[in-house]
């Protein structure tokens, strides 16, 4: 398609209507990945419009969601004041939230090797322990329950109490992931550690009565003003 010379040019707005165009459009549904991007909204204070996408009834599949992520897939943004004052669509959780923690200045570390140090964590999340929670609660919770083979079951049941594991080490003698500095990589994570203890009820199955370290990190992010109102948006409708 041409290049995006504003917000009302793209597909998008013909589904999702902007009343303030001049702000951060975020489309997004309050999942453990949609909640990272509005957390991170939430914290760093930025103007935007929340457009609620009903992943239920197939909304990321319509023509105009796929001009926006042709993946198909929740959260996506618009940001009509982008780099060089121009718009930028931007798809995928992890990108988003470097690029707000870029264009901001906030929750991502300057000093290059803590920043780096950040980042991979933030890709920890996203190739592991994300993927992971995710088949976790497929096996455990919705349809993977029919299936009679516990071997998947038990696989992702396992990989998810390592990975709870990894977080809890992580955390030896550390408030936030990074230590002392809440950033992005917490973000990342409070919605899916969140999510395994709480919406999949797999807290039994995977040790977390045997943690320490990570139930009090997730309590204290929790008890975050932005994190609660984050959770929440989209507000459904």
């Amino acid at each position: 398609m041409p290049q995006m010379t504003d917000l009302t040019t793209h597909p998008i707005a013909t589904k999702y209507p902007p009343k303030h165009p001049e702000r951060l459009q975020l489309y997004s549904t309050p999942t453990p990945n949609g909640v990272k991007v509005s957390i991170m909204l939430e914290e760093t204070g930025l103007a935007y419009e929340p457009h609620f996408v009903a992943i239920g009834d197939n909304e990321t599949w319509t023509p105009e969601f796929l001009a926006l992520n042709p993946n198909g897939k929740i959260p996506a943004i618009i940001d009509p004041d982008g780099p060089g004052g121009k718009p930028l669509a931007l798809f995928e959780s992890g990108a988003i939230l470097i690029y707000l923690a870029e264009k901001t200045g906030q929750l991502l570390p300057a000093d290059p090797a803590r920043r780096y140090e950040t980042l991979q964590w933030v890709m920890w999340q996203m190739g592991g322990a994300g993927p992971l929670f995710g088949q976790l609660g497929f096996f455990h919770k919705f349809k993977g329950r029919e299936i009679e083979d516990p071997r998947p079951k038990e696989r992702y049941r396992a990989e998810t109490e390592r990975l709870l594991e990894v977080i809890e080490t992580r955390l030896e003698g550390r408030d936030w992931i990074m230590g002392d500095e809440y950033t992005i990589a917490d973000i990342a994570l409070l919605g899916w550690v969140r999510t395994v203890v709480g919406f999949y009820e797999a807290g039994p199955i995977v040790g977390w009565d045997a943690l320490s370290r990570t139930p009090a990190w997730l309590e204290r992010g929790l008890a975050r003003p932005a994190v609660q109102r984050g959770l929440t948006v989209p507000a459904r409708p």
